[in-house]
């Protein structure tokens, strides 16, 4: 199954963007503080000092989602609690900056914030949390049920259809 591969891929790229997002967010810091810019009255300074928090915040929002990635692809297991809950966050955020981007910065943006989103999604799909299967199991059969389906309790009859309980009598 190739759902290693997508584990490994999917940490790379969160933790590239999470380099990027953060150095970004910090070159637009420098370029505000420099340029002694302000917007609608607000405090350069300010906006200076919160976009570095921002990208530092972000940026490590994005490495821990691509720590989680890194971990399933180390484990071979999908994510569980806190790890899956980062990663859905992860594709909910991309897929809306994936909405804004087509609009504000071009569709190559948009398409990069698709296939970041898309991988998300698949690596969530891959290690969907289903038990695995025996090979020698019979398909359909759930994992430890007997492969003939009789027996006390089994559900069914000799012939595997379903037993009834005798109809309650009145007296």
């Amino acid at each position: 199954m190739a759902r290693r591969p997508v584990a490994w891929v999917v940490s790379l790229v969160l933790f590239a963007e999470a380099l990027g997002v953060a150095a970004l967010n910090w070159f637009l810091a420098v370029v505000v503080d420099r340029q002694n810019m302000s917007l609608a009255g607000l405090d350069p300074d300010m906006m200076s000092t919160s976009s570095k928090i921002g990208g530092v915040v972000f940026g490590l929002y994005f490495a821990l989602c691509g720590l989680v990635a890194l971990l399933v692809a180390l484990r071979d297991r999908a994510p569980a609690g806190l790890g899956r809950v980062l990663l859905i966050s992860a594709a909910v955020v991309h897929a809306l900056l994936g909405a804004v981007t087509w609009g504000l910065v071009g569709w190559t943006a948009f398409l990069y914030m698709v296939v970041v989103f898309g991988l998300v999604v698949l690596l969530l799909m891959t290690y969907d949390g289903r038990p695995e299967q025996p090979a020698d199991a019979a398909p359909g059969v759930p994992p430890g049920a007997a492969p003939g389906g009789g027996g006390a309790g089994g559900g069914a009859g000799g012939d595997g259809s379903p037993v009834t309980p005798p109809a309650p009598t009145t007296s």
